[in-house]
């Protein structure tokens, strides 16, 4: 295992849309083991596989319930609206209110391509669907409702 860079704010690969797994190799595996340990290590709740300069349909997610490990995950069904604070490994110092579903089902493979589904609900729901946006592309700021800069007034 290794702690890979985490790209910060302002690197495109942030900005891509990630490619979906199609071979779940020992290369896939290293991957996840690496972002799990990079994840860790920062201080994370999630890490998606762009924020490790990585444009592939890849995300770990630890809310404090075990490390969960989606490969390919998309979100099939949304219920209710939460706003809340969330930051990003990639944006350090600043946080944003972000509205997001309070329960959220994925349907994602697991490292050995076995297709499962997952049902999370309040900081659960709100990663997985930070992470699935990196994929993407997307940004918590890019759907903040108010951004938080550390050392501001109301930050």
């Amino acid at each position: 295992m290794a702690i890979r860079k985490i790209r910060k704010l302002g690197d495109e690969v942030l900005r891509k849309k990630s490619k979906k797994v199609t071979i779940f190799d020992e290369k896939l595996k290293q991957l996840l083991e690496d972002m799990a340990e990079t994840m860790r290590w920062a201080n994370g709740v999630g890490l998606a596989a762009p924020q490790v300069g990585i444009l592939k349909r890849v995300v770990v997610i630890d809310v404090g319930g075990g490390l969960i490990e989606l490969v390919n995950p998309e979100i099939v069904a949304k219920e209710g609206e939460v706003l809340d604070i969330e930051g990003c490994l990639s944006i350090p110092g600043v946080t944003g209110e972000v509205a997001r579903p309070k329960k959220v089902k994925v349907r994602a493979q697991n490292r050995e391509g076995e297709f499962f589904e997952i049902e999370g609900e309040d900081l659960l729901a709100r990663a997985l669907c930070h992470e699935i946006d990196h994929l993407d592309g997307i940004l918590f700021i890019d759907k903040a409702e108010r951004i938080f800069e550390e050392g501001s007034e109301e930050g």
